[in-house]
């Protein structure tokens, strides 16, 4: 149980804290929100990506009549179900119609709340740092009441916004090794992204979680960020961090998705079955989290650049595969289900793997019969024809 006042204490203070906020940059995904009174609108991403900015930006519209809460701060450590009887004695006194709540996903049945108030005819902002705000299960517990986007890190195009720079195989290769974190591309303290990285292990997966083996979560967790771009199992990490069952990795792998910081791609297949029993490739939230984080002690940025390439795409789709017959194309983004964008990664093409790449990219378009599919290089162009296919070779410049 909370008091009432220390609620009201919490609120206006995050709410001035939030004015604060810096706005150099106007996120490109705040021109895409649309403006709801029936639905609640769910902003969901990683930690320290940019939600707060965003949030003032969509609050300065709206100052006088919007009220905020941030239900994870330490102050209100206990806040049940039964404490949003107190958040709705303050919500009335405000006599304001826009509700702004932020990790609202840790209360138990939050979801009732929001559709207390949607019915009350508020309208509802959520945002979290947890991707089950974005999970198929929320069509039934808002019963369709609700549109949800992603934000991420900075995107190429607002990377070079934020740092004023334009397109350049130069700006490419740092953004590759900065990544997009916005706090970090400001100020390069690598402390920023190793906090944040642990951070995230541990407040929101092993606290969250109840989980006591932290030392298998984080051994773990560096194992996928020093191997991104490479196939995994649950079985065969099982052995790789000393934990016995196959089912608790697999449950570290949900969390560490849930929480943002890993991607994992499935094997192309029409039978789900299969897709699932597959190996699936590793890809991180940020390829500056890599950078920092990682144990690989090889200068390789092939598996980074594919991280890259993966990040790009996937602010594009929500539905994307790897391709693996006789051949092997890293990408195939996919829209209600049917093939949309074919594409081969490689940080340089050279005599000795023109030939790899060009074949499995050429089988995936035999495979999905399509006529066009993409090479992503850091600086090349180029053109190949094969039976009628075509393979682009474009740079990330011109990709991005």
């Amino acid at each position: 149980m909370i008091l009432k006042s220390t609620i009201e204490l919490v609120a206006q203070s995050q709410q001035k804290n939030l004015k604060k906020a810096e706005t150099t940059l106007n996120r490109a995904i705040h021109d895409d929100l649309p403006d709801l009174d029936s639905h609640a609108l769910i902003i969901s991403g990683v930690r320290r990506c940019g939600k707060s900015t965003l949030l003032y930006q969509m609050l300065n519209k709206m100052d006088e009549n919007s009220w905020f809460l941030n239900v994870e701060d330490p102050r209100l450590y206990g806040f049940t179900l039964t404490d949003f009887s107190k958040v709705d004695e303050l919500i009335e006194e405000s006599d304001r119609k826009v509700l702004f709540f932020d990790e609202l996903q840790i209360i138990d049945g939050w979801e009732r709340y929001v559709r207390q108030k949607l019915d009350a005819q508020y309208k509802v902002i959520l945002t979290g740092s947890n991707a089950s705000l974005l999970s198929k299960e929320l069509g039934t517990k808002l019963t369709g009441r609700h549109i949800t986007k992603e934000l991420f890190p900075f995107s190429y195009a607002e990377y070079l916004e934020f740092i004023g720079e334009s397109k350049s195989s130069t700006s490419v290769s740092n953004y590759i090794v900065i990544g997009g974190f916005p706090e970090y591309v400001k100020t390069g303290n690598t402390d920023i992204l190793l906090q944040l990285f642990d951070d995230i292990l541990v407040r929101d997966i092993a606290v969250r979680y109840n989980i006591r083996d932290v030392k298998s979560l984080q051994k773990l967790a560096l194992y996928l960020i020093s191997n991104v771009a490479k196939l995994v199992t649950a079985n065969r990490l099982k052995s790789m961090i000393d934990v016995s069952a196959t089912s608790t990795v697999m449950e570290y792998l949900s969390h560490l998705e849930q929480a943002w910081l890993f991607h994992f791609v499935p094997k192309f297949s029409f039978s789900m079955r299969k897709q699932l029993v597959n190996p699936r490739k590793v890809y991180a939230i940020d390829t500056g989290l890599v950078t920092v984080n990682s144990r690989s002690f090889t200068q390789d940025l092939g598996p980074v650049f594919e991280n890259l390439v993966y990040l790009s795409l996937r602010r594009r789709y929500s539905e994307i595969y790897y391709f693996l017959e006789a051949g092997e194309c890293d990408f195939i983004a996919c829209k209600s289900g049917k093939p949309t964008e074919i594409i081969q990664v490689c940080y340089e093409l050279t005599p000795d793997n023109l030939d790899r790449e060009l074949n499995g990219l050429f089988e995936a378009l035999n495979f999905f019969r399509m006529d066009t599919g993409y090479i992503v290089t850091l600086n090349q162009r180029d053109r190949f024809e094969k039976d009628g296919k075509v393979a682009e070779v474009v740079d990330f410049n011109y990709f991005a």
